[in-house]
């Protein structure tokens, strides 16, 4: 009986060309939270059982898969894997509290895990590369900005063929909104209703706003109040212009004020819109909330998002650490932008091959593949014992370039460098150029 050796559904696995694409795009969030002052962590997969449980639902406790091991020992049987980065963040806090200054400027990349039912662009296991900000006590509306300005320049390293657009909005405008409408105790299912908007029909809206028992003007109200959308100088006009005397909405208009004109004031007013439907699902979030799309791939939905939260670790403990973060769902984004053919895929996967024609050639095979690596060059040496013709063959589907070296190349000094793409051959001379490291650079 043969054993099934598919992966798991709802994993990701990839050929060598795709990981390399995947690997590129992990290491460029990496390389940008970095540059903009976020401190890298790793927290571990495997946590307590109650740690992860101890805000979630009963939903979540369906999902997360259990560790399971024979053991007497109660630890080794409370175990779970992490389904986010925002529980372990929250216990990381409150362990290291001490040796940490706040502002906490933090990042993590790493691997996520939740027993959802596997679909199309959606995984069991997968990448989240979070970034967040964590105060103590307080934090100044203005981190809010530099996530979302984060956020923006990393997505802007993938050299995408559009720009992403950041839609933002603060919870407190729709609660501040429904406190003066007297529709407070509804805010659960109006925030719902709001976040699958775009999903389904404005007549689906509607009828869904109506089932709540809420009166047609109240209805019409809140259609037109989600319909507001645009850039700083419209959407705070129109939000003043409801003229809603509520401090609450006040404080909602005014935070998403602060951090628009901060975001225009960084360059960004054309990635940056103001946007009432965004809610943003998790009930964690208080204030600014924002989601990032591909406008000229609106089809993908969604491919960033977070906001701000006003207590991380209130599970934890009863100090008080404000924060606001931001994630990339790393795994489902390269799924997606792959079925959108934005990505290049690299079938050459190295820089060089160097091909010795025979066992006598190996050292300076060995030689020249050193000089290559030292200035930062992918390089493979093919070391089979066959015919020169299928050892090109070979190389050609591994290497962009490939060097042969045999002895005439050995006797001469001059290396032939054929680029696989095109055909062509360029020749160093290693006994008469002056500075022969030049080519090594190229």
């Amino acid at each position: 009986m043969k054993v099934n050796t598919s992966p798991i559904s709802g994993t990701q696995e990839l050929l060598p060309n795709k990981q390399v694409g995947f690997n590129n795009l992990k290491n460029l969030i990496d390389y940008s939270y970095q540059s903009h002052g976020f401190l890298n962590i790793e927290t571990p997969s495997i946590e307590r059982t109650d740690i992860l449980l101890a805000k979630a639902g009963g939903e979540t406790e369906k999902q997360i898969y259990k560790v399971i091991k024979t053991s007497e020992k109660e630890e080794d049987v409370n175990q779970a894997l992490r389904f986010d980065h925002t529980v372990p963040l929250a216990r990381y806090i409150v362990e290291h509290e001490n040796d940490l200054v706040f502002p906490f400027k933090v990042s993590q990349i790493g691997l996520n895990f939740r027993g959802e039912r596997a679909q199309k662009g959606r995984f069991r296991e997968f990448y989240q590369c979070d970034i967040d900000v964590i105060g103590r006590d307080n934090l100044p509306i203005a981190y809010d900005a530099d996530v979302i300005s984060t956020l923006i320049d990393t997505f802007e390293s993938f050299k995408l063929d559009t720009p992403v657009l950041a839609r933002i909005n603060n919870r407190k405008i729709l609660k501040g909104l429904l406190i003066a409408m007297d529709l407070e105790d509804k805010t659960t299912e109006i925030c719902n209703i709001i976040d699958h908007a775009e999903k389904v029909t404005p007549e689906q809206t509607k009828a869904a706003l109506e089932e709540l028992k809420l009166s047609k003007q109240d209805s019409e109200s809140i259609i037109n109040f989600i319909n507001f959308n645009g850039p700083r100088s419209e959407i705070i006009t129109e939000l003043n212009n409801l003229e809603i005397d509520e401090k609450t909405f006040a404080e909602g208009v005014a935070e998403l004020d602060q951090v628009l004109y901060l975001l225009e004031s960084m360059g960004l007013g054309d990635q940056i819109i103001g946007d009432m439907k965004i809610v943003r699902g998790l009930d964690y979030y208080t204030g600014t909330v924002f989601e990032f799309i591909l406008p000229e791939h609106k089809n993908i939905g969604s491919v960033c998002g977070g906001g701000r939260y006003e207590n991380l670790a209130s599970n934890f403990t009863n100090k008080k650490f404000p924060g606001v973060g931001g994630s990339i769902g790393l795994t489902r984004l390269f799924y997606v932008l792959n079925e959108e053919s934005l990505l290049e895929t690299n079938d050459n996967l190295l820089d060089y091959a160097i091909i010795p024609v025979s066992e006598h050639e190996f050292d300076e095979a060995f030689s020249v593949a050193k000089k290559l690596r030292a200035k930062n060059h992918s390089v493979t040496t093919i070391l089979t014992d066959k015919k020169l013709a299928d050892k090109m063959s070979y190389a050609a589907k591994l290497a962009k370039n490939g060097i042969v070296i045999g002895e005439a190349e050995i006797e001469s000094n001059i290396l032939q460098v054929k680029n696989f793409a095109n055909g062509e051959t360029s020749e160093l001379n290693m006994r008469v150029d002056s500075n022969p490291e030049d080519f090594w650079a190229d």
